[in-house]
Order: structure tokens, then sequence, then C-alpha cells
């Protein structure tokens, strides 16, 4: 895992600027602490920040494919997984290799089949390879969207980043926020593509894009079909058993330390317990994985269900380690440790963006940070829910026969700092209008029930839409600690071939991720097999609420803040007492401390 940046331009030399190119890989340092390298051509400049997982003497980068008057040039970032299967292939074809990493596949495959490559890989990636012999860029990001990919037009061509930031070292591009930055941001739509930064695109998930002389073209190389679901009950359930514990076995290889996220939920158990039962057949029978979960010190004594939680998570994942046999651990943080202004900002420059979700983003990255101390590579059950129907909105009447996007009737402008009337985003109609554009990109089949029309619906926003921002948040806050996050319910063909399942095989036992609690017969203990969703914890402790209040007090002295807030709608939120703050209440204040942070370090042009 890696950070990547560079630039093309047909009306300079980079070559006369190798101080830009340096500044911009110099940003991404913490996505790759091992080693760093750029490269230099008449009309391209190359950059890469490494963390070095697989082939750690060989996959230096960027890579060319040849020491000598090289033709294409690769920055590459990510994890491709079939990479054995494909340099066979690749080696049948005539191609030799200087070194055993995944990124010469990627080098070697270009060389084949140019830019589709794409539809060969499978993996988690994002990459850019400059030819230099048809003067041409090709950025390419993974199906899902798991690897971040930005870009900007400079002068004469385009810059791409890892992280915008990467982008702003660039002195043609500059952090500027307009009314539309601060929509997509404040909607909660998740739109890949616009972002907050005025002039800063992202590459779709399972998208390209093409620069030349002629200009830049992108196209879609992967998306969603909705095909005929081929199989009975038993067949779907020995078939998603099948993809994931293919998937799990196929991200298990690394050079490094290697080890699993334990929440105490049954997407982290069954991916852990595929995972160890793997390790033991390549190392043998005593071969044990780490394991990890996250707590709070006050949470045992003082949890308190929500919208979001149903119960504490820590015994739940303390008997699935057991049950699995894993080297478990806990990492307790201190709810108050969450407040320290140092911790908090390097969340918000971690992910460029005012948008987060406060204490669970700062306790996220500090279990990232003592992770990495053991470990370079941790496994993720993240979107087992998009696949497999776990979240609450695919069983809620409501949910159904709501004209908008489902998450928004358990978030709601709760989940958004309230922004101030006179700037008049019109963010009502945005949502309008954005859910009516994503409702038309929904494949379907002829012959559907309501039901099933509906379910697809809520599947496909889900995927395309909710996940990506889960994605984008475990990236940032995991490569800004040097650690490899890796999610095998993301693997593409396990994710078409859910998509295709109709809902009622979904929810054949009238329960949240019915066929993932039947392929994972064995491998959980009863009580997580049978435990409703929880989702990420937060701290419940009074302390925590009455520290961010007055951090929320402090950020409303910036007049920039007070400019862009409701002060009005966020006083009943400073005013609660700290032991009755609700969650809905609590994250407007967080939205308040991240905006501050934001502004502070980012210093962007307001142009609202």
């Amino acid at each position: 895992m890696c950070g990547i940046t560079g630039w093309v331009s047909f009306h300079q030399d980079p070559r006369t600027q190798a101080p830009v190119i340096e500044a911009m890989t110099a940003t991404l340092t913490p996505r790759g602490p091992d080693a760093g390298g750029v490269w230099l051509g008449r009309r391209a400049a190359i950059g890469h920040r490494r963390l070095a997982v697989l082939d750690i003497a060989g996959g230096v980068q960027p890579m060319t494919d040849r020491p000598d008057a090289p033709t294409t040039v690769l920055s590459y970032s990510g994890e491709i997984y079939n990479h054995h299967e494909l340099r066979a292939q690749l080696k049948g074809l005539g191609h030799e290799f200087r070194t055993r990493s995944d990124t010469e596949v990627v080098l070697r495959g270009y060389a084949e089949w140019g830019e589709e490559v794409a539809g060969h890989l499978d993996g988690m990636f994002a990459f850019a390879v400059w030819d230099e012999r048809v003067q041409r860029l090709l950025l390419v990001r993974d199906r899902l969207g798991v690897k971040p990919l930005f870009w900007a037009e400079v002068d004469g061509g385009l810059a791409f980043a890892s992280e915008p930031k990467a982008l702003f070292a660039h002195p043609e591009i500059r952090p500027r926020v307009d009314a539309d930055g601060l929509r997509e941001a404040y909607s909660l739509l998740f739109t890949t593509g616009p972002t907050v930064w005025s002039g800063v695109r992202e590459v779709e998930p399972g998208g390209l894009l093409l620069l030349d002389r002629d200009g830049s073209r992108e196209r879609r190389y992967w998306r969603l079909e909705a095909d005929a679901h081929p199989d009975g009950r038993d067949a779907t359930v020995t078939r998603v058993h099948h993809l994931v514990s293919a998937a799990a076995r196929a991200q298990l290889e690394a050079d490094v330390p290697l080890c699993s996220l334990l929440s105490g939920g049954i997407d982290s158990t069954v991916l852990t317990a595929l995972l160890a039962d793997e390790l033991r057949l390549r190392e043998g029978p005593g071969a044990r994985i780490r394991s990890y979960a996250v707590d709070y010190s006050d949470q045992a004594a003082s949890f308190t269900g929500d919208v979001l939680r149903t119960g504490h998570d820590t015994p739940y994942a303390t008997e699935a380690g057991a049950f699995i046999g894993t080297d478990h651990s806990t990492v307790v943080l201190d709810p108050r440790a969450l407040l320290d202004p140092e911790h908090r900002k390097a969340v918000v420059v971690a992910r460029d963006s005012p948008i987060g979700v406060g204490d669970m983003d700062t306790s996220l990255y500090l279990l990232f940070g003592e992770i990495r101390k053991h470990s370079t590579v941790a496994l993720s059950g993240e979107a087992a829910d998009e696949v497999f129907g776990g979240y609450p909105w695919f069983h809620s009447p409501k949910a159904l026969a709501a004209p908008t996007f489902p998450w928004l009737l358990v978030t709601g402008d709760e989940a958004a700092m309230p922004l101030n009337p006179e700037l008049d985003l019109r963010i009502g109609e945005f949502r309008e209008d954005t859910y009516r554009t994503a409702l038309a990109a929904v494949p379907h089949l002829d012959g559907e029930t309501p039901t099933e029309h509906r379910q697809r619906e809520l599947q496909h926003l889900s995927l395309t839409r909710w996940l990506r921002q889960l994605l984008h948040r475990k990236d940032r806050l995991s490569m800004a600690q040097g650690l490899e996050v890796r999610v095998p319910y993301c693997d593409h063909r396990l994710v078409e071939y859910a998509f295709t399942t109709p809902w009622a095989l979904k929810n054949c036992d009238g329960r949240e991720k019915s066929l993932l609690r039947a392929a994972a017969t064995g491998l959980a203990p009863d009580s997580v097999l049978h435990r409703p969703k929880n989702h990420y914890p937060a701290t419940h402790h009074p302390d925590y609420n009455r520290g961010l209040q007055n951090l929320a007090r402090d950020a409303l002295a910036d007049d920039t803040v007070r400019s862009l807030a409701d002060e009005t709608r966020l006083k009943p939120c400073l005013d609660t007492p700290p032991g009755q703050l609700e969650w809905g209440r609590r994250l407007r204040l967080e939205r308040v401390v991240d905006l501050a942070l934001w502004l502070d370090h980012h210093q962007p042009e307001l142009a609202l």
C-alpha cells in the first residue's frame, strides 16, 4: 500500500520543476513511510511513497519497464490478489520479470493489454501509467473504490494523487471551496466525482481516465449488473461460503506481520475464522492470527444504546477470539484522550475534509496507531452490510417507502452540522436531484416484483454511495498510521453474485444478513451468529461530552466558522447537560469542531 502522485503537461517540461514533484510526493509520506522516489520526463513527473508489503527489496517505485530509456513508468498503490496467476499468464506470453512484486505484474500487464489491464486485475488498487511511446497518461481505480485517486487540471494537462493534499503542493492548484463543494460535503450523499474542493475530482470506482494531447476522457470498465440469479437457497449459501473463503485466502499474503480487526460482530468474526483456518493450513496447527478490537475505559459501566448501537462489543469480541483461537487484544482508549487537539487535527489532516464522525474517527485513528506497532497489514469486515443487506434500512417499511437516500432516515440533518441559512445552499433540492440521478443508474431485471425492485435500489445505493465514504474513512485513517487495511467483502466477484441474489434469499430467515449467517455455520459462536447489527462503538462518558461542548464553543469564537455555521440551531447542543447529550446533537458539535480544524489547517479560499 502506498501513495501515488504526479502530473503531465504538454505545455511545460516537468524536468525543470523537480522540487514540485518532490513536494507533492513528500505530502504522502505517512502513506508510504518505507521509501520514496520520483521520475521526471519531458512531459511527465511521477512520484511514489511506499509502504513495503510484498517483495520488500524488489518493489521499488516509480517502476519502469527497463532501466535505460524506459517507455512506460508506473506509480501504483494497492494489492493485486491474483498476481501469481497473471504472472504465469504473462510469462507464457513472453514477458520477463525482474522482481516478484505485484507492481511489476501491473506494469507488464499494461505492456500486454494496455488500458484493458484493469479488467484483468483482482484487488484494491489505484495507479498511473505514463506511456512515453504515445505520450499518454492512464489513471485506473479499483472496482469498488477501495483505494482513492484524485485529479485536477493544470496548464496543458492534469495532476493526480492519492490525496488532495498532494495536489495542493502543485503551484497551480490551490485549496478552494465554493457553494457546490459545501453542498457535496454536507448533503451526505457521498457522490464520487466532485469533491469538497473546487476543481478537484475523483476517478470513479471501476473507472479509468486517459490523457493525451487531444485532452482527457473517462470511462467505466466495470459496473454492477442485474443478471438473473441461477441458484436456489442451498446452492447460494454454498457459493457465498466459497466466495468469502476465497477472498479471505487470497488476501492473506504478505511479507510483513498481518492481523485481523475483530469487533465481535458476524462480519469480522466470520472473516477472522476463515483467516485463522487458512493460516493453520499454511503454517501448522499451532499458528494463530493476531486480532484486535477497540473499547473505551467507561464502556463496561456506562454503555447506553442509541440509534446505531445495541450492545457493548468487547465481550462478544473476546468470546469470538477464544472460539476461533486468535491472539486477541483489546485496545482500551480513555474517552478524554479523544479530545486531544493534536489527535483530532491529525484526523482532519488525514481526511482533507471537514466531514467525519468525530470521536469515532479519532478512536479509529488511535486504534490503527496501536495496531501498527505490531502489524503492517490488517483485514477488516467492511462492506458485509452493503453486500448482504445488514443495515436497518433494508428491513424498514419506512425506508422502503421513502423517496430519498435511506441513510438520511437514520442520520438526517442531525448528522450534518447546521449551516448558516444565509448561504442559501438549497441542500434539500440538491438531495432530490441527486436521488433521481442515483436511481436512474440502478440496473433492473424485467419482471421484478415491487419488493425486489426497491431492494435492488437500496443495495445499489448502499454499494455505490454509502460504502464509498466508509472506504474513504478506513483508507485515510489507516494510511495516516502507515497501516494497510484489506477488505475481502469488497471482492468484486462476491459483490456481483450477491447483487444478483433475490431479496427473498438474502432475507431467507427473516433477519439481516441471512446468507452470511447461513454460510457461517461453525465459524462463530452462537452468541455472535445471532447478535443484532451493531455499529462502530462511541464513548458515552459525560466528560467527553463536556469537553466536546467546550471545543465547539471555542470553534464558534472564530469569525469564519460563525459565517458558515447556524449558531441558533447549535445553541441547544451546547446547552444540553453533558450526561443527556444524545447522539444527533453530539454529532453536530463534532462537525463544528472538525470544521474549525479543517479551516485552520488548509486555509482554503472560500468562494461562496
